[in-house]
């Protein structure tokens, strides 16, 4: 009899041993995909432009998914980027120093790499006379929106030869249009007499020879070799989980090396993708190719310097009023060196 309950017991042991283990099992990997789920983020990357190719490289090649990151490329326009980043909702988004004004005035974003140089132009009809920025003294120009990169550049442009970029002030005028063809159109039609436009669409036009280019950034003063597109980071991701944004920077580190020595491959993988509005394979490679998307060596090498171009903008800024902190105050504030290698 006690033999049998001695058997009885260690049976019922057993069995409870098997059942912890088993619920052990079923825990673990339940714990794994919980961490794995805080790593499902958001990113936007279905804005059709070509200059966001690092996105879609990362996303395409699996950059994204070796750092542990499960991501999900979604459509979001400035203010739903801006939003995102001051909750924490978007980790990370590529945007122009349009972005500027915005952290001044309290989202909590801050600049933690550069992603590409310019991919801004400033077109105008075959036939126009309009070489200058003087030329446009009292003139209309088309932008996609008021505050946006593209009425940024121009402002630049026109304050730097003495022209007043001020709506009040009446020596030029700025009309927003939300979609660049429609902006196109108005430029065609000679309702506004410039357009200030993101590639690839001022570039396709000018290849038509619908267009003539008057400023280039990529290669025009005062921003020729600037970055053009840098890359923000939520300061709440940043505080509360910093190796994803180091993750997320590997990553985006890894496709600019990709795109800057395989630039061909890389703009296969877009069109075949559907992420860009451009169908013209050897224009995108031109292109990509002018971005200057860093590689690996470029970054050893010291030959471009985020802070200085941080610097740089918000000087420019500052001095037309986009800004009201002087350009060494917003930097130290604004910009935040990440290594994410080290």
């Amino acid at each position: 009899m006690t033999q049998l309950n001695t058997k009885t017991k260690r049976s019922k042991l057993i069995t409870k041993a098997l059942a912890v283990s088993a619920l052990i099992a079923v825990i673990s990997p339940l714990t794994a995909c919980s961490k794995k789920a805080d790593d499902k983020i958001s990113i936007p990357g279905l804005d059709g432009s070509l200059c966001g190719a690092p996105i879609y490289i990362a996303y395409e090649n699996g950059y994204f998914t070796d750092e542990g990151l499960d991501v999900t490329l979604i459509s979001a326009d400035a203010e739903t980027r801006k939003i995102g980043l001051n909750n924490g909702s978007i980790p990370i988004v590529n945007g122009d120093f349009q972005f500027f004004p915005s952290m001044e005035q309290g989202v909590k974003t801050v600049v933690v790499d550069k992603l590409h140089d310019g991919c801004i132009k400033i077109v105008v009809r075959p036939d126009s006379d309009i070489d200058s920025p003087e030329d446009l003294r009292g003139l209309k120009i088309g932008v996609d929106e008021i505050g946006g990169t593209p009425h940024q550049v121009a402002s630049v442009w026109l304050e730097n030869a003495g022209i007043s970029a001020l709506q009040q002030d009446h020596e030029v005028e700025f009309l927003p249009f939300s979609d660049g063809n429609l902006e196109l159109e108005a430029l065609y039609n000679g309702d506004i007499d410039a357009a200030a436009m993101w590639d690839p669409l001022a570039s396709v036009a000018e290849k038509a020879g619908n267009v003539k280019t008057i400023l280039d950034i990529t290669t025009d003063e005062p921003f020729a070799g600037r970055a053009c597109c840098f890359l923000y980071a939520s300061q709440t991701v940043l505080e509360d989980n910093p190796e994803q944004i180091e993750a997320l920077l590997r990553a985006f580190r890894r496709a600019q090396d990709f795109i800057n020595k395989h630039p061909e491959e890389a703009v296969d993988i877009i069109i075949n993708g559907k992420y860009s509005q451009i169908e013209d394979r050897e224009l995108a490679i031109e292109l990509i190719t002018s971005y200057n998307y860093p590689s690996y060596e470029q970054r050893e090498s010291g030959a471009f310097d985020v802070e200085d171009d941080v610097h740089y903008f918000a000087q420019q800024l500052y001095d037309i009023g986009y800004l009201q902190t002087d350009a060494d105050t917003y930097t130290s504030q604004y910009y935040t060196e990440i290594s994410p290698e080290g």
